[in-house]
């Protein structure tokens, strides 16, 4: 816990008051932190949070072309699926469940390159993963670095006030932050680098992967279905890397307790299960908390989740080796129990019965 309330570089306004209550900025100061961070005239080691929105700022010009000239029902259908289901279901499979949960294990690093690169390159993992052990480690207290309490915009911009790690680590607590990334293939600094850039990615070996992986999309679209294809597609994946970052907000009810008894069994934390990201992208989030190492977190019947599904064929086909399936587990510590008490007559939906 220590070394988790200290990785990551505190904002300006900082995390908690002289009485360890949560700071709730203004959006004044929120905004302000932002720009702030974003400038890397003023300092280098802004670099990182800087590429991620250039990415995004990047995608814009094909969002314009896209509405403006090749929009049609037929593309406007290609985008929902894209930007929605599928990118959704792989910041689950890619950024969620394997750099930061390490939930299944790949046969080979080629499978793992496979599926790093499946979409377009926008999010780094780097800034997903570590934030997001924190997350998990502090959920809905001060230092939880997307808050639901601290607002929407608190939430929205976390990925540049709050999850970017320390620029201040001793050399000790540097290596062991990069063995949190280890796994993901991602080529860390040096301590010397990393006082230097304050990450752990190196800024030209980021730049090259975006590159490469955004050309070859782009060429594939382009054959595929010529420009207007490759305008819905990187108009739909601009679309879903402002999208998600509402997610933590809603996932843990607006800072409010909006768990449903018989649906959220998770009490330790304000998560929620919500139908909409649980079914676009296997977010079961309430479920995710309860076995946050699980490849699966859809357990129920109607419950689906299309990134434990790509996980399993995965397994079938030999790309992974290895995969946690709390499934079995949640029947049995939280699900049965309600059968097995109350007749089956009574239990006619998932929210009449809660038994903590």
């Amino acid at each position: 816990m220590t070394f988790l309330n200290t990785v990551l570089e505190p904002p300006g306004y900082g995390w908690r008051d002289e009485f360890g209550a949560l700071v709730k900025p203004t959006h004044k100061q929120i905004l302000k932190e932002f720009f702030s961070r974003l400038n890397i005239f003023k300092c280098k080691k802004n670099w990182l949070s800087f590429v991620s929105w250039m990415l995004i700022l990047a995608l814009s010009p094909f969002f314009t072309l896209f509405f403006f000239k090749y929009v049609t029902l037929e593309r406007a259908a290609i985008a929902f699926v894209y930007g929605m289901i599928i990118m959704g279901t792989h910041g689950t499979i890619w950024h969620h469940r394997y750099c930061t949960h390490r939930a299944y294990k790949f046969r080979n690093n080629f499978w793992r390159f496979v599926t790093q690169n499946l979409t377009l390159k926008i999010i780094p993992e780097e800034i997903y993963a570590i934030s997001h052990h924190v997350h998990h480690a502090l959920s809905d207290t001060p230092g939880d670095p997307y808050n639901a309490n601290g607002g929407f915009l608190y939430c929205f911009l976390a990925d540049v006030n709050h999850q970017p790690i320390s620029r201040n680590m001793c050399e000790k607590d540097y290596y062991r932050c990069t063995s949190l990334m280890k796994h993901t293939g991602i080529t860390p600094n040096t301590y010397t680098q990393y006082k230097k850039w304050g990450s752990i990615a190196t800024p030209w070996r980021t730049l090259i992967s975006v590159i490469l992986n955004w050309s070859f999309w782009f060429a594939a679209f382009y054959l595929i279905g010529g420009m207007g294809l490759v305008c819905t597609m990187f108009a739909a994946a601009g679309v879903w890397a402002v999208g998600v970052r509402t997610f933590n907000y809603e996932g843990h009810g607006k800072g409010k307790d909006k768990r449903k008894e018989g649906t959220d069994y998770n009490r330790d934390d304000m998560s929620i299960n919500q139908v909409w990201p649980g079914f676009v992208a296997g977010e079961w989030h309430n479920n995710h908390h309860l076995y946050p190492k699980s490849a699966r977190s859809g357990f129920k019947p109607y419950q689906i989740d299309f990134a434990w599904y790509y996980i399993k064929f995965m397994s079938t086909i030999g790309a992974v080796s290895h995969y946690r399936d709390s499934k079995k587990e949640f029947y049995s510590e939280y699900y049965k129990p309600v059968a097995e008490v109350v007749p089956a007559k009574q239990i006619l939906e998932p929210q009449s019965v809660f038994v903590e």
